[in-house]
């Protein structure tokens, strides 16, 4: 249903009723999690989550994920096995997506599944997605709100800057606290298996799961769940990785201590080295780089640690300087 306008919606009452009536209606209305912006539509109707892979212009065989507003719906709509209701205790809400089969008579659109028999599901922490799932009274097919295999959209800002004209609405919340996707959690005979890094760090999950066995980057497979896509998170510049330093006309993206800090292609995504500031600003830190470069050349990144949320921005950087 989407048209030539866009609208911006506030952080009210009166925004999220707005949000409300144009998702019943069978519109897309993105809208700000905790992890980036997610573009939502009604996951029980077809059409409308069509419009979804439409206005994103994403592969039919990618799925989305579902968003409800607690666990009792979640379960619901998959089957979980002990160890996913153990995660959904322990991480819920929060950025967390679990991949279970879907149950018969879930009543989710087919399309939202790409195929698979299983289905992605999570429960979000930002209190205004949260405000957005009681008010609507059932799920939400949300993807990141951006042009499919961009850098995800982590202020309203930039969804606007991609999708006016394509989507009915944008619920502004300001900029996302964690900043990048939420982890996607498998089952293989109870045993986790780690889908793709996120918000959620590995050893967290160990903690409470015991081992959790790590998929990788799997090439030329069908995708199970959202984020396998091998060339993914991309802006229009290259990207060239663990660099020392910027070779002459390279822009820069730095972390901890950084001689090359002030220049002015130059950004840090954490002067002080915090795996979760980090976090919170890779995204827009290459939209803003990719910006002032034309989305042309090459923008060089310092070796962020593999520790923590390091995984999880690895995997990002990784897909996003993968051959397109």
């Amino acid at each position: 249903m989407s048209g030539p306008n866009t609208i911006r919606l506030g952080p009210t009452e009166r925004g999220i009723r707005a949000g409300v009536a144009l998702l019943r209606r069978g519109g897309l209305v993105a809208f700000p999690t905790e992890t980036v912006y997610g573009l939502g539509a009604d996951a029980r109707d077809e059409r409308a989550v069509a419009g979804i892979y439409r206005a994103k212009g994403r592969p039919s065989r990618n799925p989305l994920i579902v968003h409800v507003a607690d666990a009792e719906a979640a379960f619901a709509l998959i089957d979980l096995p002990e160890k996913g209701r153990a995660a959904a205790a322990a991480f819920w809400p929060g950025p967390l997506t679990l991949v279970a089969p879907v149950r018969e008579g879930a009543g989710i659109a087919a399309i939202c599944r790409a195929g698979a028999p299983t289905l992605a599901v999570r429960v979000p922490a930002a209190p205004l997605a949260l405000d957005l799932l009681r008010a609507f009274g059932g799920p939400l097919a949300a993807p990141s709100a951006n042009l499919s295999g961009q850098v995800s959209p982590t202020s309203a800002d930039h969804v606007m800057e991609e999708l006016t004209g394509r989507i009915d609405g944008v619920l502004d919340g300001g900029e996302c606290a964690v900043g990048l996707e939420s982890t996607i959690l498998g089952f293989e005979d109870d045993m986790p298996v780690l889908l793709r890094p996120g918000g959620v760090t590995v050893e967290a999950l160990e903690a409470v799961l015991g081992p959790v066995r790590a998929l990788g980057i799997v090439e030329d497979v069908a995708p199970n769940a959202p984020g396998q896509m091998t060339s993914h998170y991309a802006p229009g510049a290259a990207l060239r990785l663990a660099a020392v330093e910027p070779r002459l006309g390279e822009a820069w993206l730095g972390f901890g201590a950084d001689p090359q800090r002030g220049s002015a292609l130059s950004l840090n995504l954490s002067p002080e080295g915090s795996l979760e500031v980090a976090a919170a600003n890779l995204f827009a830190h290459l939209r803003t780089l990719d910006t002032l470069l034309d989305g042309k050349g090459t923008i060089a990144v310092a070796p962020i640690p593999a520790e923590g949320l390091g995984h999880a921005i690895n995997d990002r950087l990784a897909r996003a300087a993968a051959p397109r």
